[in-house]
Protein backbone atom coordinates (compact mmCIF):
# COMPACT_ATOMS: atom_id res chain seq x y z
CA UNK A 1 0.00 0.00 0.00
CA UNK A 2 2.68 2.58 1.22
CA UNK A 3 5.79 3.17 -1.33
CA UNK A 4 8.03 4.82 1.07
CA UNK A 5 9.74 3.47 3.61
CA UNK A 6 9.73 5.18 7.08
CA UNK A 7 11.98 4.83 10.13
CA UNK A 8 11.80 6.25 14.20
CA UNK A 9 13.47 5.84 17.87
CA UNK A 10 11.23 3.80 18.98
CA UNK A 11 12.46 4.21 22.87
CA UNK A 12 13.10 6.71 24.94
CA UNK A 13 14.99 9.45 23.29
CA UNK A 14 15.54 11.83 26.24
CA UNK A 15 17.33 9.81 28.50
CA UNK A 16 20.65 7.40 28.49
CA UNK A 17 19.91 3.98 28.50
CA UNK A 18 21.52 0.65 28.12
CA UNK A 19 19.88 -0.38 24.70
CA UNK A 20 17.40 1.99 22.45
CA UNK A 21 16.07 0.57 19.04
CA UNK A 22 15.84 2.47 15.92
CA UNK A 23 12.75 1.00 13.67
CA UNK A 24 12.67 0.71 9.98
CA UNK A 25 8.94 -0.16 8.02
CA UNK A 26 8.46 -0.34 4.14
CA UNK A 27 9.16 -2.41 1.23
CA UNK A 28 12.67 -0.91 0.84
CA UNK A 29 13.36 -1.46 4.57
CA UNK A 30 16.31 -4.34 4.13
CA UNK A 31 17.68 -2.07 1.46
CA UNK A 32 18.41 0.49 3.82
CA UNK A 33 19.49 -2.40 6.23
CA UNK A 34 21.64 -3.71 3.64
CA UNK A 35 23.21 -0.14 3.15
CA UNK A 36 24.90 -0.11 7.19
CA UNK A 37 24.79 -3.20 8.71
CA UNK A 38 27.67 -5.38 7.92
CA UNK A 39 26.60 -9.03 9.07
CA UNK A 40 27.79 -12.82 8.15
CA UNK A 41 24.13 -13.59 6.77
CA UNK A 42 22.43 -11.31 4.65
CA UNK A 43 19.76 -13.81 3.65
CA UNK A 44 17.31 -12.68 6.07
CA UNK A 45 14.39 -14.66 7.04
CA UNK A 46 11.58 -13.49 9.61
CA UNK A 47 11.67 -14.02 13.41
CA UNK A 48 15.28 -13.68 13.66
CA UNK A 49 18.13 -11.64 15.37
CA UNK A 50 21.45 -11.07 12.89
CA UNK A 51 24.88 -9.77 14.61
CA UNK A 52 26.65 -7.44 13.32
CA UNK A 53 27.93 -3.88 12.95
CA UNK A 54 26.54 -0.64 11.83
CA UNK A 55 29.18 1.57 10.20
CA UNK A 56 29.01 4.82 8.09
CA UNK A 57 29.56 3.95 4.14
CA UNK A 58 31.05 7.09 3.34
CA UNK A 59 34.05 6.65 5.25
CA UNK A 60 33.30 2.81 6.38
CA UNK A 61 33.40 4.29 10.39
CA UNK A 62 31.85 1.53 13.24
CA UNK A 63 29.32 3.13 14.90
CA UNK A 64 28.10 0.46 16.80
CA UNK A 65 27.75 -3.62 18.12
CA UNK A 66 24.04 -4.07 17.51
CA UNK A 67 21.72 -7.09 16.84
CA UNK A 68 19.00 -6.77 14.14
CA UNK A 69 15.86 -8.19 14.32
CA UNK A 70 14.33 -8.57 11.34
CA UNK A 71 10.36 -9.66 10.25
CA UNK A 72 8.87 -10.08 6.37
CA UNK A 73 6.06 -8.94 5.53
CA UNK A 74 3.05 -9.75 5.96
CA UNK A 75 3.98 -10.85 8.80
CA UNK A 76 4.98 -8.11 11.18
CA UNK A 77 3.44 -5.39 13.10
CA UNK A 78 2.70 -3.30 10.35
CA UNK A 79 1.57 -5.64 7.39
CA UNK A 80 4.99 -4.75 5.98
CA UNK A 81 9.12 -5.48 5.98
CA UNK A 82 10.16 -4.07 9.73
CA UNK A 83 13.71 -4.03 10.95
CA UNK A 84 14.39 -3.08 14.61
CA UNK A 85 18.41 -2.05 15.29
CA UNK A 86 18.85 -2.60 18.79
CA UNK A 87 21.94 -0.14 19.55
CA UNK A 88 23.94 0.97 22.48
CA UNK A 89 21.86 3.80 24.26
CA UNK A 90 24.03 6.70 24.06
CA UNK A 91 22.29 9.37 23.29
CA UNK A 92 24.73 9.96 20.29
CA UNK A 93 25.19 6.62 19.00
CA UNK A 94 21.22 6.02 18.78
CA UNK A 95 21.05 9.65 16.74
CA UNK A 96 23.74 8.86 14.44
CA UNK A 97 21.91 5.28 13.62
CA UNK A 98 18.93 6.92 13.13
CA UNK A 99 21.24 9.84 10.83
CA UNK A 100 22.82 7.03 8.93
CA UNK A 101 18.81 5.38 8.22
CA UNK A 102 17.19 8.49 6.89
CA UNK A 103 20.44 9.08 5.01
CA UNK A 104 20.36 5.68 3.01
CA UNK A 105 16.44 5.42 2.11
CA UNK A 106 14.54 5.87 4.29
CA UNK A 107 12.26 9.06 5.56
CA UNK A 108 11.34 9.96 9.28
CA UNK A 109 8.26 8.43 10.46
CA UNK A 110 4.83 11.07 11.38
CA UNK A 111 3.19 10.37 15.29
CA UNK A 112 2.03 7.48 15.63
CA UNK A 113 2.85 6.33 12.17
CA UNK A 114 3.49 2.40 12.84
CA UNK A 115 0.52 1.91 14.25
CA UNK A 116 -1.40 3.49 11.90
CA UNK A 117 0.26 1.49 8.98
CA UNK A 118 -0.88 -1.54 10.99
CA UNK A 119 -4.38 -0.55 10.75
CA UNK A 120 -4.45 0.53 7.00
CA UNK A 121 -2.61 -2.97 6.30
CA UNK A 122 -5.24 -4.63 8.61
CA UNK A 123 -3.46 -6.36 11.01
CA UNK A 124 -5.11 -4.54 13.96
CA UNK A 125 -8.39 -2.46 13.97
CA UNK A 126 -8.64 0.98 15.19
CA UNK A 127 -9.53 -0.03 18.79
CA UNK A 128 -6.55 -1.72 18.77
CA UNK A 129 -4.50 0.81 17.60
CA UNK A 130 -5.90 3.33 20.29
CA UNK A 131 -4.92 0.71 22.80
CA UNK A 132 -1.13 0.82 22.33
CA UNK A 133 -1.31 4.43 22.92
CA UNK A 134 -3.42 3.59 26.55
CA UNK A 135 -1.26 1.18 27.11
CA UNK A 136 1.84 3.46 26.84
CA UNK A 137 0.62 6.13 28.59
CA UNK A 138 -0.89 3.98 32.14
CA UNK A 139 0.37 5.00 34.80
CA UNK A 140 -1.24 2.14 37.06
CA UNK A 141 -2.43 -1.43 36.90
CA UNK A 142 -5.19 -1.32 36.08
CA UNK A 143 -5.14 1.49 33.48
CA UNK A 144 -2.41 -0.94 32.29
CA UNK A 145 -4.92 -3.98 32.46
CA UNK A 146 -7.69 -2.08 30.42
CA UNK A 147 -5.08 -1.40 27.38
CA UNK A 148 -4.42 -5.15 27.36
CA UNK A 149 -7.94 -6.45 27.34
CA UNK A 150 -8.41 -3.79 24.27
CA UNK A 151 -5.66 -4.75 22.62
CA UNK A 152 -6.36 -8.82 22.04
CA UNK A 153 -9.31 -7.17 20.50
CA UNK A 154 -12.28 -7.73 22.68
CA UNK A 155 -13.70 -4.60 21.99
CA UNK A 156 -14.40 -6.00 18.44
CA UNK A 157 -15.28 -9.63 19.93
CA UNK A 158 -18.67 -7.13 21.83
CA UNK A 159 -19.34 -4.89 18.86
CA UNK A 160 -19.47 -7.55 16.22
CA UNK A 161 -22.50 -9.21 17.34
CA UNK A 162 -24.45 -6.01 17.56
CA UNK A 163 -22.97 -4.95 13.61
CA UNK A 164 -24.41 -8.31 12.75
CA UNK A 165 -27.68 -8.02 13.90
CA UNK A 166 -27.74 -4.95 12.28
CA UNK A 167 -26.45 -5.90 9.20
CA UNK A 168 -28.73 -8.72 8.68
CA UNK A 169 -31.75 -6.05 9.87
CA UNK A 170 -31.11 -3.89 6.69
CA UNK A 171 -30.42 -7.09 4.86
CA UNK A 172 -34.14 -8.11 5.16
CA UNK A 173 -35.54 -4.34 4.73
CA UNK A 174 -33.47 -3.69 1.53
CA UNK A 175 -35.28 -7.01 0.02
CA UNK A 176 -38.63 -6.32 1.07
CA UNK A 177 -38.12 -2.88 -0.67
CA UNK A 178 -36.19 -4.28 -3.89
CA UNK A 179 -38.12 -7.00 -4.05
CA UNK A 180 -41.32 -7.29 -2.80
CA UNK A 181 -42.62 -9.76 -4.81
CA UNK A 182 -40.84 -12.22 -2.73
CA UNK A 183 -43.07 -13.05 0.33
CA UNK A 184 -40.81 -16.26 1.84
CA UNK A 185 -37.71 -16.13 3.24
CA UNK A 186 -36.47 -12.29 2.85
CA UNK A 187 -39.77 -10.89 4.00
CA UNK A 188 -39.17 -8.85 7.84
CA UNK A 189 -42.39 -7.21 9.75
CA UNK A 190 -42.32 -4.03 11.67
CA UNK A 191 -42.89 -6.22 14.92
CA UNK A 192 -39.72 -7.79 13.74
CA UNK A 193 -37.69 -5.00 13.25
CA UNK A 194 -39.55 -3.50 16.60
CA UNK A 195 -38.24 -6.55 18.90
CA UNK A 196 -34.85 -6.07 17.14
CA UNK A 197 -34.30 -2.48 18.50
CA UNK A 198 -35.57 -2.80 21.66
CA UNK A 199 -33.08 -5.46 22.06
CA UNK A 200 -30.37 -4.28 20.94
CA UNK A 201 -30.81 -0.68 23.06
CA UNK A 202 -30.94 -2.76 25.88
CA UNK A 203 -27.52 -4.05 25.16
CA UNK A 204 -26.29 -0.52 24.23
CA UNK A 205 -27.00 0.80 27.78
CA UNK A 206 -25.42 -2.29 29.11
CA UNK A 207 -21.89 -0.79 27.05
CA UNK A 208 -22.02 2.29 27.63
CA UNK A 209 -22.46 2.26 31.50
CA UNK A 210 -19.35 -0.19 32.01
CA UNK A 211 -17.71 2.47 29.56
CA UNK A 212 -18.26 4.70 31.83
CA UNK A 213 -16.73 2.71 34.62
CA UNK A 214 -13.62 2.21 32.45
CA UNK A 215 -12.89 5.94 32.02
CA UNK A 216 -12.96 6.15 36.11
CA UNK A 217 -10.50 3.73 36.07
CA UNK A 218 -8.39 5.12 33.10
CA UNK A 219 -8.85 8.94 33.63
CA UNK A 220 -9.98 8.75 37.33
CA UNK A 221 -12.24 11.34 39.54
CA UNK A 222 -11.62 15.19 39.57
CA UNK A 223 -12.40 15.48 43.64
CA UNK A 224 -12.84 18.69 45.34
CA UNK A 225 -12.48 19.11 49.42
CA UNK A 226 -14.59 21.48 50.29
CA UNK A 227 -15.58 23.71 54.04
CA UNK A 228 -15.15 26.31 55.78
CA UNK A 229 -11.72 27.34 57.15
CA UNK A 230 -9.39 25.88 59.67
CA UNK A 231 -11.56 22.38 59.60
CA UNK A 232 -8.62 20.66 58.19
CA UNK A 233 -9.42 20.32 54.49
CA UNK A 234 -5.24 20.79 53.92
CA UNK A 235 -4.19 18.30 57.10
CA UNK A 236 -6.78 15.63 55.55
CA UNK A 237 -4.92 15.97 51.65
CA UNK A 238 -1.31 15.54 53.38
CA UNK A 239 -2.99 12.45 54.73
CA UNK A 240 -4.19 11.19 51.71
CA UNK A 241 -1.17 11.39 49.71
CA UNK A 242 1.28 10.58 52.77
CA UNK A 243 2.78 13.96 52.14
CA UNK A 244 3.50 17.73 53.39
CA UNK A 245 1.68 19.17 50.31
CA UNK A 246 -0.21 21.52 51.70
CA UNK A 247 0.65 23.95 54.66
CA UNK A 248 -0.93 23.14 57.77
CA UNK A 249 -1.70 26.56 60.27
CA UNK A 250 -4.24 26.64 62.86
CA UNK A 251 -4.19 30.35 61.24
CA UNK A 252 -7.60 30.19 59.24
CA UNK A 253 -7.95 31.05 55.44
CA UNK A 254 -4.24 29.91 55.03
CA UNK A 255 -4.89 28.10 52.10
CA UNK A 256 -5.69 30.75 49.27
CA UNK A 257 -4.87 28.70 46.02
CA UNK A 258 -5.64 25.24 44.90
CA UNK A 259 -3.49 22.12 45.92
CA UNK A 260 -3.12 19.56 44.06
CA UNK A 261 -2.06 15.99 43.94
CA UNK A 262 -3.26 12.55 42.70
CA UNK A 263 -3.93 9.19 44.58
CA UNK A 264 -4.41 5.48 43.87
CA UNK A 265 -6.63 3.97 45.46
CA UNK A 266 -7.90 0.39 45.42
CA UNK A 267 -10.85 0.98 42.88
CA UNK A 268 -10.14 4.42 41.79
CA UNK A 269 -8.01 7.11 41.32
CA UNK A 270 -8.73 10.14 42.95
CA UNK A 271 -7.41 13.74 41.57
CA UNK A 272 -7.29 15.73 44.31
CA UNK A 273 -7.69 19.74 44.96
CA UNK A 274 -7.62 21.49 48.36
CA UNK A 275 -9.20 24.58 47.80
CA UNK A 276 -9.56 27.65 50.24
CA UNK A 277 -12.16 27.86 53.15
CA UNK A 278 -15.56 28.63 51.80
CA UNK A 279 -17.18 31.51 54.20
CA UNK A 280 -17.92 35.05 54.11
CA UNK A 281 -15.13 37.12 54.29
CA UNK A 282 -14.28 40.98 53.05
CA UNK A 283 -10.36 39.82 52.35
CA UNK A 284 -9.68 40.63 48.95
CA UNK A 285 -7.14 38.30 48.15
CA UNK A 286 -9.50 35.46 49.95
CA UNK A 287 -12.42 36.00 48.09
CA UNK A 288 -9.99 35.34 44.90
CA UNK A 289 -9.31 32.00 46.39
CA UNK A 290 -13.05 31.50 47.22
CA UNK A 291 -13.78 31.80 43.65
CA UNK A 292 -11.59 29.34 42.65
CA UNK A 293 -13.01 27.24 45.12
CA UNK A 294 -16.76 27.71 43.56
CA UNK A 295 -15.46 26.69 40.03
CA UNK A 296 -13.84 24.02 41.28
CA UNK A 297 -16.65 22.83 42.94
CA UNK A 298 -18.97 22.92 40.21
CA UNK A 299 -16.50 21.05 37.87
CA UNK A 300 -16.07 18.04 40.42
CA UNK A 301 -16.92 14.89 39.92
CA UNK A 302 -16.70 14.06 43.41
CA UNK A 303 -16.93 16.50 46.70
CA UNK A 304 -15.82 15.69 50.02
CA UNK A 305 -17.45 17.89 52.28
CA UNK A 306 -15.12 18.53 55.15
CA UNK A 307 -16.97 19.56 58.45
CA UNK A 308 -15.33 20.04 61.90
CA UNK A 309 -17.30 18.06 64.33
CA UNK A 310 -16.46 20.15 67.11
CA UNK A 311 -17.53 22.96 65.63
CA UNK A 312 -20.41 22.94 63.57
CA UNK A 313 -22.27 25.88 62.40
CA UNK A 314 -24.21 28.13 59.88
CA UNK A 315 -21.50 28.05 57.39
CA UNK A 316 -21.20 24.46 57.61
CA UNK A 317 -25.09 23.98 56.94
CA UNK A 318 -25.01 26.54 53.64
CA UNK A 319 -22.33 24.44 52.39
CA UNK A 320 -24.43 20.93 53.02
CA UNK A 321 -27.01 22.75 51.38
CA UNK A 322 -25.20 24.19 48.36
CA UNK A 323 -23.50 20.88 47.54
CA UNK A 324 -26.56 18.24 48.08
CA UNK A 325 -27.55 17.65 44.75
CA UNK A 326 -23.60 16.84 43.91
CA UNK A 327 -21.67 13.66 43.95
CA UNK A 328 -20.84 14.09 47.71
CA UNK A 329 -19.13 12.20 50.92
CA UNK A 330 -19.97 14.32 54.05
CA UNK A 331 -16.67 13.37 56.33
CA UNK A 332 -16.42 14.90 60.15
CA UNK A 333 -12.89 15.82 61.20
CA UNK A 334 -11.00 16.12 64.40
CA UNK A 335 -13.13 12.99 65.73
CA UNK A 336 -9.42 12.48 68.23
CA UNK A 337 -11.31 15.16 70.23
CA UNK A 338 -14.18 12.57 70.77
CA UNK A 339 -17.12 13.93 69.31
CA UNK A 340 -18.48 12.25 66.38
CA UNK A 341 -21.79 12.40 64.13
CA UNK A 342 -23.82 9.38 62.39
CA UNK A 343 -21.44 8.79 59.06
CA UNK A 344 -17.58 9.24 58.33
CA UNK A 345 -15.55 10.04 61.14
CA UNK A 346 -11.83 10.57 60.66
CA UNK A 347 -8.95 12.30 62.15
CA UNK A 348 -7.06 14.14 59.22
CA UNK A 349 -4.31 15.31 62.46
CA UNK A 350 -3.61 12.32 63.00
CA UNK A 351 -3.86 10.12 59.43
CA UNK A 352 -6.93 8.64 61.00
CA UNK A 353 -8.69 8.08 57.62
CA UNK A 354 -9.77 4.73 56.98
CA UNK A 355 -13.36 5.40 57.14
CA UNK A 356 -13.26 7.87 54.36
CA UNK A 357 -11.16 5.72 51.74
CA UNK A 358 -13.25 2.81 52.62
CA UNK A 359 -16.35 5.13 51.68
CA UNK A 360 -14.64 5.81 48.41
CA UNK A 361 -13.50 2.53 47.75
CA UNK A 362 -17.22 1.27 48.10
CA UNK A 363 -18.16 3.94 46.12
CA UNK A 364 -16.49 3.32 43.34
CA UNK A 365 -17.16 -0.58 43.48
CA UNK A 366 -18.58 -1.18 40.29
CA UNK A 367 -15.92 0.11 38.05
CA UNK A 368 -13.83 -2.74 38.91
CA UNK A 369 -16.16 -4.48 36.62
CA UNK A 370 -15.23 -3.32 33.82
CA UNK A 371 -11.22 -5.00 34.16
CA UNK A 372 -13.28 -8.16 33.94
CA UNK A 373 -15.00 -7.84 30.68
CA UNK A 374 -15.27 -6.08 26.99
CA UNK A 375 -15.41 -2.23 27.62
CA UNK A 376 -15.10 0.87 25.38
CA UNK A 377 -11.86 2.34 26.65
CA UNK A 378 -12.21 6.75 25.53
CA UNK A 379 -14.51 9.56 24.40
CA UNK A 380 -14.42 8.86 20.74
CA UNK A 381 -15.93 4.86 21.41
CA UNK A 382 -18.59 5.99 23.77
CA UNK A 383 -19.39 8.98 21.83
CA UNK A 384 -20.44 6.71 18.55
CA UNK A 385 -21.36 4.14 20.37
CA UNK A 386 -24.54 7.08 21.90
CA UNK A 387 -24.98 8.28 18.62
CA UNK A 388 -25.64 4.58 17.84
CA UNK A 389 -27.90 4.18 20.47
CA UNK A 390 -30.31 7.77 19.75
CA UNK A 391 -30.04 6.65 15.95
CA UNK A 392 -32.05 2.60 17.34
CA UNK A 393 -34.74 5.37 19.91
CA UNK A 394 -34.92 7.60 16.97
CA UNK A 395 -35.85 4.02 14.79
CA UNK A 396 -37.93 3.00 17.72
CA UNK A 397 -39.91 6.20 18.16
CA UNK A 398 -40.70 5.83 14.08
CA UNK A 399 -41.75 2.42 14.37
CA UNK A 400 -44.11 3.07 17.13
CA UNK A 401 -46.05 5.94 14.99
CA UNK A 402 -46.44 2.99 11.73
CA UNK A 403 -43.55 5.00 10.00
CA UNK A 404 -42.48 2.66 6.63
CA UNK A 405 -39.71 0.54 7.09
CA UNK A 406 -37.77 2.19 4.49
CA UNK A 407 -37.84 5.40 5.78
CA UNK A 408 -36.77 3.63 9.52
CA UNK A 409 -33.96 1.98 7.95
CA UNK A 410 -32.14 5.29 7.19
CA UNK A 411 -31.69 5.34 11.13
CA UNK A 412 -30.67 1.63 11.18
CA UNK A 413 -28.15 2.34 8.80
CA UNK A 414 -26.63 5.15 10.68
CA UNK A 415 -26.02 3.23 13.94
CA UNK A 416 -24.42 0.77 11.58
CA UNK A 417 -22.01 3.52 10.18
CA UNK A 418 -21.46 4.39 13.97
CA UNK A 419 -20.40 1.46 14.91
CA UNK A 420 -18.54 0.32 12.47
CA UNK A 421 -16.17 3.80 13.08
CA UNK A 422 -15.47 2.85 16.31
CA UNK A 423 -13.52 -0.26 15.06
CA UNK A 424 -12.08 2.20 12.05
CA UNK A 425 -13.72 0.33 9.03
CA UNK A 426 -15.87 3.12 8.16
CA UNK A 427 -13.95 6.27 9.02
CA UNK A 428 -12.16 9.54 7.45
CA UNK A 429 -8.74 10.30 7.06
CA UNK A 430 -8.84 13.03 9.11
CA UNK A 431 -10.53 11.15 12.06
CA UNK A 432 -7.54 8.78 11.45
CA UNK A 433 -4.72 12.34 11.66
CA UNK A 434 -6.25 12.80 14.80
CA UNK A 435 -6.45 10.11 16.56
CA UNK A 436 -2.57 8.91 15.35
CA UNK A 437 -1.41 12.43 15.98
CA UNK A 438 -1.18 11.73 19.97
CA UNK A 439 0.83 9.21 19.46
CA UNK A 440 5.02 9.23 20.37
CA UNK A 441 6.74 9.45 16.93
CA UNK A 442 8.36 5.86 17.34
CA UNK A 443 5.05 3.91 17.98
Amino acid sequence: MFEDTIAAISTSTLTKTAISIVRISGKDAFTVLNKIFKTKDRNYQGYRIYYGHIYDPSNQEIIDEVLVNTFIAPKSFTGENLVEINCHGGLYVTSKVLTLVLSYGARMALHGEFSKRAFLNGKIDLTQAEAINDLICADNKDSAKLAVNSLSGSISKMINPLINDLEQCIAHIEVNIDYPEYDDNGIITANEVSLLVEDWKKQCDKIINMAQNSLIIKEGIKTVIVGKPNVGKSSLLNALLQQDKAIVSDVAGTTRDLVEGDIHLDNVTLHLIDTAGIHDTENDIEQIGIKKSRQALSEAQLVIVLIDSSDFDLEDEKLLEETENLNRLVVYNKKDLGITFSGINISANNGDIDQLINAINDLFRDSKLALSQPVLTNERQIALMRQAKEAMESASRALSNNIPLDLINEDIQHAYRCLKEILGQYTREDLLDGIFSRFCVGK
